[in-house]
């Protein structure tokens, strides 16, 4: 049984607010500011972060891989985000101070982001990995994961809902600098707080042996097709938001505060709820109550078209996004634990590593469709749009994402892990080990 304290579980899930406010800051407004703001062609920015999802992609099983393997007085995991939080801060920072016109602030683009990818995978990978060896049964990953998310919330309401206040008045590149000082913080807090487990079978098969193992496994393969259809709406709605705030809704860039804002405070007293549920239900059926809720909240976007009407059904998001934030590293962990009783070893970093890998073309996905639609349906930037723009912004906001989440809700019920044992609050092994 797991003894970890108070103490731990809320230093430990405190750095969910650095991976969160980085990440989604990155995600909802790199495109709006080198497109919309800088002037650089939506298309030039889309094959950047098609590169960058690539790139982002394969460097998660790689080190997913070494991490398991490593060996050193620190333990596998902490030495790696000891030494690239610094780093990581320092890259993202340089993002928002562009140099260069034209092609040359693509290529610094594109420099800059490879750069960030080798440091933000390093750092988060393995504080992900954590997870499952530091707290060991479902009901402390229940309440750890619930602290995670709020701690994560609050990193998104900074890193999405805050930058048009802050930016506003003091500039991109400030803006930056703040938020990777923020996220450096919190980075040390949660690092000089962690302990790894100091007896666990360490991988010794080899990279392809390890991937043989982990796409044999069916519960691996079902949750990640369905967790990718998942992160893909993650990436599209803030992403989509600050278009549709300004294109549809015709309104200040503050609304999109309004908007964002709206979703991660509904979320916040959800994460608890979902907790509870997590541990009355199991991971299978909580996960699926989480998408079909979150589904249903992306339909009123087809219609709405005051910022009031908007911020309400945004708030409606908030409610299955928060069941989905708390869920996924929850079902990922027993999988990894199933995954031990088959091959006698944690492999905790190839399992997130391949999870980042595969999920991490939902970003690419999202760039792609965005900057097709923009294309395609005649958007001009600083312009009154034209119907068919509208609506393909309101698409993005509605029916992408909705159809998205019903292919997630398939492969969640297919899942394999399906017997809980609420008294001991234990998942049960399914027969099943390979497809």
């Amino acid at each position: 049984m797991s003894t970890a304290s108070l103490k731990t579980k809320l230093a430990y899930s405190s750095g969910n607010l650095s991976v969160n406010l980085i990440a989604q800051a990155f995600a909802s407004y790199i495109i709006f500011y080198y497109v919309d703001v800088l002037g650089v062609r939506p298309g030039l920015i889309s094959a950047a972060m098609v590169i960058h999802g690539i790139v982002n992609a394969v460097l998660n099983p790689l080190f997913g891989h070494l991490s398991d393997r490593t060996k050193s007085r620190w333990g596998r995991r902490i030495p790696y985000m000891m030494f690239g939080m610094v780093p990581l801060a320092a890259l993202f920072t340089a993002i928002w101070f562009p140099i260069g016109t034209g092609s040359a602030l693509f290529w610094y683009f594109l420099t800059i982001v490879l750069l960030y990818d080798v440091l933000f995978v390093m750092v988060v990978l393995n504080y992900s990995a954590l997870f499952p060896e530091m707290f060991t049964t479902m009901k402390e990953r229940a309440s750890v994961s619930s602290w995670r998310q709020m701690f994560g919330i609050v990193g998104m309401i900074i890193g999405v809902a805050l930058p048009p206040l802050v930016y506003g008045k003091l500039g991109w590149g400030p803006m930056g600098a703040i938020f990777a000082g923020i996220a450096l913080i919190f980075f040390i807090i949660m690092i000089t707080s962690s302990k790894e487990k100091t007896v666990v079978a360490r991988e010794q098969i080899g990279f392809l042996q390890s991937l043989k193992f982990t796409f044999s496994n069916k519960a691996f393969v079902m949750f990640v097709i369905g967790s990718f259809f998942v992160q893909f709406t993650f990436a599209v709605l803030p992403a989509a938001i600050p278009f549709f705030s300004k294109y549809v809704l015709l309104a200040e860039e503050d609304s999109n505060s309004i908007l964002l804002g709206a979703i991660f405070i509904a979320a916040i007293p959800c994460v608890y709820l979902w907790g509870r549920l997590l541990q009355k239900w199991g991971p299978r059926k909580t996960v699926m109550a989480a998408v079909a809720v979150y589904a249903a909240a992306m339909l009123p976007f087809l219609f709405v078209s005051s910022v009031a009407a908007a911020a309400i059904a945004a708030a409606a998001i908030g409610i299955g996004l928060a069941g989905l934030l708390v869920l996924l590293d929850v079902l990922l962990s027993e999988i990894i634990d199933e995954d031990e009783k088959r091959t006698n070893v944690r492999r905790e970093g190839m399992y997130f590593g391949m999870n980042g890998f595969i999920v991490r073309w939902g970003v690419s996905l999202q760039a792609v469709v965005l900057g097709i639609i923009l294309e395609t349906v005649g958007y001009v930037k600083d312009a009154v749009q034209s119907e068919a723009a509208v609506w393909g912004i309101r698409s993005m906001l509605s029916i992408i994402p909705f159809t998205a989440l019903l292919i997630a809700l398939l492969f969640f019920y297919l899942y394999p892990i399906r017997k809980f044992n609420r008294s001991q609050n234990q998942v049960t092994k399914h027969n099943d080990k390979s497809i």
